[in-house]
């Protein structure tokens, strides 16, 4: 039985996929990727990553699961866009590059005017209000994942704790 949210998922490593696979249990989950084979993985019921679950829950789960690398396809109607793309931190400089973030609320606040902004990367403290404000939206919160590799999907299903934040 699924409801009728639509939860867009840019992103389809680790936090990505497992998030995606959860949440399509009982809603409409639509996974943007840059990458064609991830797409193609995704879309062939394969797990981008290396979780035993979460190619279970692929193979033997009634799922509404699909991928794209049209973003206006991935945007259109959806209720939720949770943001799971890479930021890489730079300790020589003490540098997070959160481009991959920052694209992905630009191009989720030009395409969908209505859909609460779920940021799910690693990005520094303050950033989620400084994007907030450029954007002049309350929309945009921040959700931090603790997940194990290799075990993101059990994490997911059973999770230590739940932050969230604006």
């Amino acid at each position: 039985m699924f409801i009728n949210n639509k939860v867009t998922v840019v992103g389809s490593g680790y936090v990505g996929m497992s998030l995606s696979v959860l949440l399509s249990q009982s809603n409409d989950v639509t996974v943007l990727d840059i990458d064609l084979v991830r797409v193609d993985q995704i879309n062939e019921k394969k797990s981008t990553i290396q979780d035993i679950k979460i190619q279970e829950f692929l193979d033997n789960k009634k799922l509404s699961l699909i991928a794209t690398s049209t973003k206006e396809l991935a945007y259109k109607d959806a209720k939720f866009i949770i943001v799971a793309t890479p930021t890489n931190y730079d300790s020589a400089t003490n540098f997070f590059d959160t481009s991959s973030v920052d694209s992905v609320v630009q191009d989720a606040i030009d395409l969908n005017e209505d859909a609460l902004i779920v940021i799910k990367s690693t990005i520094p403290i303050g950033h989620t209000k400084a994007l907030q404000e450029k954007h002049n939206t309350d929309r945009i919160i921040f959700s931090p994942e603790f997940l194990r590799e290799g075990h993101a999907l059990e994490d997911n299903l059973h999770p230590s704790r739940i932050i969230l934040g604006s």
